[in-house]
């Protein structure tokens, strides 16, 4: 009965496990069309990552009109039917970055000079001491000075004397000064000509041993004055440095000639030929009874008068130009 009962037991668990089984199991068919998928069957993508959102999207053309020479109605221009779209890639190509361009940097603007603060260094230039500029007047004239003047008298100069001058700030000073008036008997100077007096007598002898001569040979006239531009003036040199041998009364500036006649003659660089002529052999004249001649040609400072005077130079050299 035991072993009746067990098997009944085994046969009822068995045929509980058991599946059943439809009663008809059904048919492949063949050669039948496939019926597309329902929406609800279609896997749906998974949202790609923010990073690929970030990525520009590509431009649909904007006029609606199909690209790659496909019509609106899905075929292409030859007229066969295009069924499948090709899949844009998930990540659109980014163009390659531009290479920055280096800006070369601009250079910093140079300030212009102000005009007057370059002339305002430029007098600032330190002044050179002049053993010169310590000669003051003796309360009895020398005997230099005396026989000077004796000289001028016996050659018909007219001059008056004058009161010493310094200027201890500049460096200036001329101790014994004249003023002359004329350069002999028939000879005019002017303006006021304030000379020492070793400048004055050396003027008087070239004016009667070479311009009187030279202005007869030339124009077959006398030279009856001589105009002056600068005499004793207290200042340094145009070039700065120094002092100018004006500072001492030391030098003089010819600007122009006037004969009997009443012709004048100016020095300047383009003069008529014959006035060429004539100022040419004056200043080739004058280096020699002066140490330093300067005129046209040389500078911009002299292009308007001829610069005569006594500059002491080593071995009793000249500086003519």
């Amino acid at each position: 009965m035991l072993a009746v009962a067990a098997a009944s037991l085994l046969a009822g668990s068995v045929s509980a496990e058991a599946p059943k089984l439809p009663q008809t199991a059904p048919v492949p068919e063949f050669n039948q069309e496939a019926t597309p998928p329902s929406p609800a069957d279609i896997p749906v993508p998974e949202p790609r990552p923010a990073a690929e959102a970030e990525q520009p999207q590509i431009e649909q053309p904007q006029n609606g009109q199909p690209q790659n020479g496909q019509s609106q109605n899905g075929q292409s221009q030859n007229g066969q039917s295009k069924t499948e779209q090709p899949e844009p890639p998930a990540i659109a190509p980014l163009p390659p970055e531009k290479p920055a361009q280096s800006v070369p940097l601009a250079s910093a603007p140079v300030a212009p000079q102000n005009p007057t603060e370059a002339e305002d260094k430029k007098e600032e230039k330190k002044i050179l001491p002049d053993p010169r500029s310590a000669a003051i007047a003796d309360k009895e004239m020398p005997d230099e000075e005396l026989a000077c003047r004796r000289r001028l008298k016996s050659m018909g100069v007219d001059f008056e004397e004058r009161k010493p001058e310094q200027d201890a700030a500049v460096g200036c000073s001329i101790p014994y000064p004249i003023v002359l008036k004329t350069l002999g008997k028939s000879i005019a100077i002017g303006p006021k000509t304030e000379l020492n007096c070793q400048m004055a007598e050396a003027t008087a002898r070239f004016a009667a041993a070479v311009i009187q001569p030279a202005a007869k040979a030339e124009f077959g006239e006398d030279l009856k004055s001589i105009g002056q531009a600068s005499a004793f003036v207290c200042r340094p040199r145009h070039a700065g440095g120094n002092l100018s041998e004006h500072a001492f009364g030391n030098a003089l500036d010819i600007a122009s000639f006037k004969l009997s006649d009443g012709k004048e003659i100016d020095v300047g660089p383009a003069p008529p030929q014959k006035d060429a002529k004539f100022l040419d052999t004056v200043r080739k004249a004058a280096c020699g009874p002066f140490k330093t001649v300067l005129g046209p040609g040389s500078d911009a400072d002299h292009s308007l008068h001829l610069h005569v005077d006594l500059e002491p130079r080593r071995n009793g050299g000249t500086f003519c130009q």
